[in-house]
């Protein structure tokens, strides 16, 4: 990662570009030491050219806003990448450093106080990350289907053909562990009640999961799950499936995953503790 640094009036904006992780933080810190002893207090953080940022760079942003709140400055955050803005929304760090489209706008906040959670009892929120999920027995897709849904012609929201053994549904995960993932699901566009998606889903069927760990640079990770526990709600249901097959990376990943999870939710509360 590069780090380039553009003086302005009243203000500097670091300009970031790169894979942002645990190797380049100290260069963030150099800098915001560097700019703290020029007496500037106010910066602006361009993750335009950010492909990537893991969870200790996120502690790193934050560690700097506190650094500037103490001098009587101010961090924002400016322009970040589609990857950025999605990491930075869904463990809630904007609701500590503000988050804005252009380096105007960001220049334009950092004169009021720095953003707090006010009201908010915890700033931390999980991530929902998309989980895709097949039968491992296709012959349930036939059982579930009803003839009025197969009649509408009703499409596979993922191969975008009619329903079949290939069927996938995208659900949104809500819980991880080492033993389990939990997610929710609307039916997509099957047609299907709540009623009929928790017979889809019934209790002790076991589905291909797919997901993704955003702060983890790797791909979808794999698992064979069994559905423990099946709630109808008004929009969908909510699933919560006991990992059956799963490999040792995957694991792995996901204790890295929780620790992340842990590390970040541990610096947002410090961050806005009154």
């Amino acid at each position: 990662m590069h780090i380039t640094v553009e003086p302005r009036e009243n203000h500097a904006i670091l300009h970031l570009r790169g894979e942002f992780d645990t190797y380049y933080v100290p260069s963030l810190q150099e800098e915001v030491e560097g700019l703290i002893k020029a007496g500037v207090s106010r910066a602006v953080l361009n993750l335009r050219l950010v492909k990537f940022i893991n969870s200790t760079a996120l502690g790193a942003i934050i560690k700097a806003a506190k650094q500037l709140d103490a001098e009587g400055g101010k961090l924002v955050i400016s322009r970040p990448s589609k990857f950025c803005r999605d990491i930075i929304a869904k463990v809630g760090l904007d609701r500590v450093v503000g988050m804005y489209d252009t380096d105007e706008e960001a220049a334009a906040n950092l004169g009021g106080a720095p953003a707090a959670a006010t009201g908010v009892t915890d700033p931390f929120e999980e991530d929902n990350s998309a989980v895709l999920f097949s039968p491992v027995d296709a012959s349930r897709i036939e059982y579930v289907m009803t003839e009025s849904a197969k009649d509408d012609q009703t499409v596979n929201p993922v191969h975008g053909h009619e329903f079949g053994s290939r069927w996938s549904g995208i659900g949104r995960m809500s819980g991880l562990s080492e033993e389990s993932l939990s997610f929710t699901w609307g039916g997509g566009n099957t047609g299907l009640d709540a009623f009929r998606m928790a017979q889809l889903l019934a209790l002790g069927t076991e589905w291909k999961i797919k997901f993704r760990l955003p702060l983890l640079q790797r791909g979808y990770c794999e698992a064979v799950a069994k559905v423990s526990e099946v709630e109808e709600r008004e929009d969908g249901v909510k699933v919560e499936a006991t990992f059956s097959d799963i490999d040792e990376e995957t694991r792995a990943s996901i204790r890295q995953y929780a620790a992340d999870m842990s590390y970040l939710k541990d610096e947002l509360r410090r961050a806005t503790d009154a």
